[in-house]
């Protein structure tokens, strides 16, 4: 086990029973950016996650929205806050929230109003290829949705951008008219290698998205670049990632337990140690725990 403190910047967390995640129902297949996502749709708790990350010195972690029915979104931040409440863990809360849709202040105020929330997310990933998108529409491209994202802020509530590299460019000017919007990028920015330009792409949009000072970004996700990724095949994109945001914008997370698709978490985590060797003690305490910390305001001692 590596005795860095270890702050989890994504991890999610499930009670079938509870509340209804469409993406978790049958019937499987392998369609869309997940594939079949039938051998995590079982119940996945504090202590499961726990026991997948028992090697490691987990300290904290954030629970990122989980894809419930909208309409259960106020129904998952009370069930997470139980847990927290249990627990001690998830430590910070990124609920959902539409941002486009009428009501958004309200729907906001109800959300910050518990006190383990942090942020927002709401996943924006169109791309052309259906076997690729998450929407039907590139709902950042909405009027409304600006309006949304600008409400954020006077709740004191980050936001969480899941979306694809040919979206960064045109959000940049929102982000900067937000400065008091922290914006935490998911997923390394999702880059699509195996497309043509795919990088290139990946590369102007987490260079536009990174001078905004409000930006970080999180080395996550691996398995959405290649299901079969290898650290060698990765660690230049992980490299490039750190080298555009610094080390004080930059912050490891396993995205368990959907990543666990692809790799079971402690391969990643034993990827990011491996990868990190080379950075300094304080870059890598910053690196795997404290910037989490500060960019959520979880408040923990580190």
């Amino acid at each position: 086990m590596d005795a860095i403190p270890f702050v989890d910047a994504h991890v999610h967390l499930w009670d079938l029973a509870h509340i209804r995640y469409p993406w978790l129902l049958p019937p499987f297949d392998d369609a869309g950016p997940n594939g079949s996502t039938e051998a995590i749709a079982k119940n996945y708790l504090i202590d499961d996650y726990l026991a997948d990350a028992g090697r490691w010195n987990v300290v904290g972690c954030v629970h990122i929205d989980a894809g419930a029915v909208p309409d259960q979104a106020l129904d998952e931040t009370r069930w997470l806050e139980g847990l927290a409440a249990a627990q001690g863990m998830p430590n910070g809360i990124v609920a959902f929230a539409a941002l486009q849709d009428d009501g958004i202040d309200a729907v906001l105020e109800a959300h910050a109003a518990h006190p383990h929330v942090r942020g927002i997310r709401q996943i924006v990933n169109w791309h052309v290829n259906p076997m690729r998108t998450y929407n039907p529409s590139d709902v950042t491209l909405d009027d409304d949705w600006w309006r949304g994202f600008g409400r954020l802020g006077r709740h004191g509530l980050s936001f969480d951008l899941q979306c694809y590299a040919p979206q960064m460019a045109g959000l940049a000017p929102l982000i900067q008219r937000h400065p008091d919007v922290p914006v935490i990028i998911n997923h390394l920015g999702m880059p699509i290698p195996s497309e043509r330009e795919g990088l290139a792409r990946w590369r102007h949009g987490i260079r536009a998205l990174a001078a905004c000072p409000n930006v970080s970004i999180k080395i996550s996700g691996l398995g959405f670049i290649d299901r079969n990724w290898t650290l060698d095949a990765v660690a230049p994109l992980l490299r490039e990632a750190i080298d555009v945001f610094g080390t004080a914008r930059a912050m490891f997370a396993s995205d368990s337990p959907t990543d666990k698709l692809f790799a079971p978490l402690d391969r990643y985590l034993a990827a990011y140690h491996a990868f990190a060797a080379g950075f300094s003690e304080e870059e890598r305490r910053d690196l795997f725990g404290r910037n989490a910390n500060r960019i959520y305001r979880l408040g923990l001692d580190l």
